[in-house]
């Protein structure tokens, strides 16, 4: 028989030529012949049991139904029931699986190119909504610069699944939060405070929605604001000096909550 398949000498094939055809183990097809699932229809002189042409096409049946998850005893109710309903039956779920498995490729990919790209948004796009101070360079200087971390990871499948409108609410959100920010100062909410440990937080849960940011996180930020001219040009745009004052507030509620400001790391 072509294919190196060898034939018994009724013409069927014998266990191990047919587990190599489809792909299964010799010892999988003794469980299926022991319980009655597949069973071989044909026997050599000799008494050797032997697989038919019919008894293959069982076997292709089995296996499709176990790619659908169905058990064993369930398999052998379809199998014994009248052809045309369990094929089409079989048909819908196969249609359903290949839908459902097209859709977790497209959200892969979407994933895949929101970890290289950073945003999922267009450069115009990402003025349009962030503003014209906005620039598309600081997602991909952020991404050759964290890129392989955890944190990235997860703005990564965040971002994934956030679409233009989703960030237009994102931008309205912290547009408001550094408004509220700004008020608070000139308002002459101190750190430590309660309403300015509310406002860390709220500022914190802000930069959640990204990243899980721990308090510890979010003191090696604040220090970061301070440190780079970027940040402190656009929180001071809102209210000057509001940076070191926001880097206060943070510090503040990290040490209401156990963590030491001089000694925060990425953690």
């Amino acid at each position: 028989m072509a294919d190196g398949i060898e034939a018994g000498p009724a013409g069927g094939l014998t266990v191990g030529a047919v587990a190599s055809l489809v792909g299964v183990t010799v010892r999988t097809l003794h469980h299926w012949d022991a319980t009655g699932l597949v069973s071989p229809s044909e026997r050599t002189a000799g008494g050797y049991r032997l697989y038919s042409a019919g008894d293959i096409a069982r076997i292709h049946r089995v296996l499709i139904y176990r790619e659908l998850g169905l058990p064993l005893d369930g398999i052998a109710d379809l199998l014994d029931a009248p052809a045309t309903e369990p094929l089409l039956e079989q048909r819908d779920q196969l249609v359903e699986r290949i839908t459902r498995l097209q859709k977790m490729v497209e959200a892969v990919d979407r994933l895949i190119e929101a970890k290289q790209a950073g945003l999922l948004l267009t450069a115009e796009e990402q003025i349009a909504i962030f503003g014209n101070d906005w620039q598309p360079s600081w997602v991909t200087g952020a991404r050759d610069r964290w890129g392989e971390t955890d944190q990235w990871a997860q703005y990564a499948e965040r971002s994934a699944g956030m679409t233009a409108d989703d960030w237009k609410q994102v931008a309205a959100s912290i547009s408001a939060l550094d408004e509220d920010l700004a008020a608070a100062k000139r308002a002459g909410v101190v750190a430590g405070s309660i309403e300015g440990n509310e406002l860390a937080e709220r500022h914190r849960a802000s930069v959640g929605a990204f990243f899980d940011c721990t308090h510890s996180m979010h003191v090696c930020l604040g220090r970061k604001y301070v440190a780079d001219a970027g940040f402190t040009a656009h929180y001071d745009a809102f209210e000057p000096g509001l940076t070191l004052w926001l880097r206060d507030l943070i510090n503040a509620n990290a040490v209401a909550n156990g963590i030491d400001p001089d000694t925060a790391t990425w953690a």
